[in-house]
């Protein structure tokens, strides 16, 4: 499946947060996300990424690996995902260390998730702060065959209009990008 995905800067998240909040109510959890690449760095170099996440909600903590296969569509930066959930985040890294996997970035992101249909689609839109990083970010999502990521993306750019995100705030800029800038500086 290809994670159909838009990314916008917010400048008004109080109203962005109300207009999601008027649809479903909000599911909070925090991210710890950990992107690995192998030693030459070839993961990067081929647009891919493999990353563990593990989860804090309500519900407690849960983990899942994925693998981001490189781009399809260079406006959105949408790529196929593949994941699943395992039982022992531990385990999980040790395996990738074991195989040769190296750590690159590790970094904390805050989350609103809101689970909605629009426009016949499963959404799910993503309020985001990072703490190393300035602003709040808007990821809104769907889930897709490779066939169908242009009448999806219309679809998710209709939604972030709906929620008064225009052209002009949708942004390319990568989460590991711009921790590993700020860390740099």
């Amino acid at each position: 499946m290809i994670e159909a995905e838009l990314k916008a800067r917010v400048h008004a998240a109080e109203v962005v947060m109300r207009r999601l909040e008027e649809r479903v109510e909000a599911r909070i959890e925090v991210y710890q996300d950990t992107y690995y690449d192998w030693p030459d760095g070839s993961l990067e170099k081929r647009d891919q990424e493999l990353r563990v996440r593990t989860v804090h909600g309500a519900d407690g903590l849960r983990t899942v690996l994925t693998f981001k296969n490189a781009t399809v569509d260079d406006a959105s930066g949408s790529k196929p995902e593949h994941e699943t959930r395992v039982e022992d985040s531990q385990e999980v890294h040790a395996i990738l260390q074991g195989l040769g996997y190296v750590p690159v970035i590790a970094f904390e992101k805050r989350c609103r998730n809101y689970d909605f249909e629009a426009r016949g689609r499963q959404m799910l839109a993503t309020l985001v702060r990072v703490p190393e990083i300035d602003g709040t970010f808007l990821e809104v999502e769907t889930l897709v065959d490779e066939a169908d990521v242009s009448a999806a993306l219309d679809d998710v750019r209709a939604v972030l209009a709906e929620l008064g995100i225009g052209p002009e705030d949708l942004t390319r800029e990568l989460y590991t990008d711009a921790v590993a800038a700020q860390r740099h500086r």
